[in-house]
């Protein structure tokens, strides 16, 4: 099973939906037999579902009836209160809590066959001798190959409760018998720290994905990490990261405020304020920040660029972000099922809302803004960016920053048309880098085995001729016959960046592909003060 890399607009509308909400308890100040009594609004909707279950012409399945229902009454409300069927629920809370129990593979399904790509590092796979390349035939002695396995019965087989086992039947190459190992079934990360390295000799680069429970742990270990190699300023990368928890992004964003800073306020229907601040825990309160956003960047992401951006704490590098402005919470609906719907919004240190509107052209328009960016201008040219004087607000130090539609970066870098064109989408998104470098890589493992990762992102070439073969691939996976000539340069980056992934993993692809990144280079810039 491949995993993202990069991010991309078209399923922005999916991971934006997720947005900010806070766990816990609902704390109304109506009492319960006041909010759940009955009416005459709710008698409606049950006495109508009654009707249909008891006299309709036909069975009808009145489950997937109370579904469109629920989706039809959050439709009128804004576009991030969303309703979690039962049977996503499962993967939508590992998402947000950043773990899973499994045994800690990533696998591609190769010919029918669940094909390991890589174990997760310290992992129960790894402790118990499985490797890239391996194919797992069986679980506990039930076949997982063939055209009739889905994904969703894998995962059910190899996943199962902490500390248990599952014996698993391997075919290795060069091995001339099955091979069959028993692995203890742990608690496996999902990342959302993708990368914590070292631009150059005192900037230090952190890429978070998102904010889920376990984001603040990832984010200091990787901080810890920089710190200790010297590192005295800190490129926080936050492009494609679509949120998450709040309380997680206040805890981000006090690692670089002092003590008592505002980091944010949320205010609901009633006019309920509470304000957040940061403590004297900091462990970066002193050095230069840099942070990088884009049209992607939502939510938490948000909160953390608009808490610094507002307090003159670094400097906020990249484009508009998404304009999400909204507080969620999620509701337990009774059945295995829930809905986040939104109780409160949030503003800026200096006031500012930057919840972008939605009342007007309806929930699609709303979520494909992105290509109104792309038309106008707005994502090559900063002045394109429509702002409104009644939105301006100034920080501490005087500097003017707006709301009403997104975080506006201090300094404006224009999308990469060589990176952003359709043909290079269209291969990402439907991961023919990864599975190309997986077979590639499946021919002979053993042929980078003296290559050191060191020596790999810094001297490693691409050739002509796997770009070639890499071409020939796509075009027999495709209808559309493509051809190279004009991002040559561009796809040789994309495969040594996954081929850095699939070999090392740990940050490797971002180490490859920030190699020609031009906003990276325009932090380097700004850091080096040129």
């Amino acid at each position: 099973m491949s995993y993202q890399k990069k991010y991309l607009p078209l399923v922005l509308g999916i991971a934006i939906a997720a947005g900010i909400f806070i766990g816990g308890k609902l704390n109304f100040s109506d009492a319960p037999d006041r909010l759940f009594t009955t009416n005459s609004k709710k008698d409606k909707l049950n006495r109508l579902i009654d009707y249909i279950d008891y006299d309709y012409v036909e069975d009808v399945n009145t489950d997937s009836i109370v579904d469109v229902t629920v989706n039809g009454i959050l439709d009128n409300l804004d576009p991030h209160s969303v309703y979690i069927p039962k049977k996503d629920m499962q993967r939508s809370t590992e998402n947000m809590k950043g773990d899973f129990v499994g045994i800690g593979v990533s696998f591609y399904t190769f010919r029918d066959t669940i094909t390991v790509i890589k174990t997760v590092e310290g992992g129960p796979s790894e402790k118990a001798g499985i490797k890239g390349g391996d194919r797992i035939l069986m679980a506990n002695g039930d076949s997982l190959y063939g055209k009739g396995v889905e994904d969703d019965d894998i995962l059910n087989r190899l996943r199962g409760p902490v500390n248990s086992k599952v014996n698993l039947t391997i075919l290795r190459k060069g091995e001339p018998e099955l091979l069959n190992f028993t692995v203890k079934r742990g608690v496996i990360p999902i990342k959302s720290v993708d990368a914590a390295y070292m631009l150059t000799e005192k900037l230090g680069y952190i890429k978070v994905n998102r904010f889920a429970e376990s984001t603040y742990r990832e984010f200091k270990k990787g901080l810890k990490k920089l710190l200790d190699l010297g590192a005295s300023e800190i490129a926080l990368d936050l492009r494609g990261n679509p949120g998450g928890f709040l309380h997680i992004a206040e805890q981000l964003a006090d690692e670089f405020l002092s003590k008592d800073k505002l980091i944010l306020f949320t205010k609901n229907k009633r006019g309920d304020v509470e304000k957040s601040y940061a403590t004297r825990k900091g462990s970066f309160e002193e050095g230069k920040v840099f942070v990088l956003i884009d049209e992607n960047s939502a939510s938490a992401s948000e909160i953390v660029a608009g808490a610094l951006q507002d307090n003159d704490k670094g400097t906020i590098v990249g484009r508009r972000s998404y304009g999400k402005g909204l507080v969620q919470r999620e509701m337990d609906l009774g059945d295995g099922s829930a809905v986040r719907l939104t109780v409160s919004r949030y503003f800026t240190p200096t006031g500012r809302s930057i919840q972008r509107p939605y009342e007007k052209n309806g929930h699609k328009d709303y979520f494909e803004e992105y290509f109104d960016r792309l038309d106008s201008g707005e994502l090559l040219n900063p002045s394109k960016i429509e702002v409104a004087d009644s939105l301006k607000f100034k920080t501490p130090k005087g500097k003017t920053v707006y709301g009403g539609g997104g975080i506006i970066p201090d300094v404006f870098v224009p999308i990469d048309n060589s990176l952003h064109n359709e043909t290079l989408q269209y291969i990402e998104q439907y991961q023919f880098f990864d599975n190309f470098i997986f077979r590639q890589l499946d021919l002979d493992r053993h042929a980078y085995d003296g290559i050191s990762r060191r020596d790999f992102i810094d001297s490693f070439k691409i050739d002509d001729d796997l770009v070639v073969k890499f071409q020939d691939y796509v075009n027999t996976q495709t209808r559309h016959k493509i051809t190279f000539v004009a991002y040559n340069d561009e796809v040789k980056q994309y495969l040594k960046a996954t081929l850095a992934d699939q070999l090392f993993g740990n940050g490797a692809f971002e180490e490859v592909f920030n190699q020609t990144d031009i906003m990276i280079d325009e932090v380097i810039k700004l850091s080096e003060g040129r």
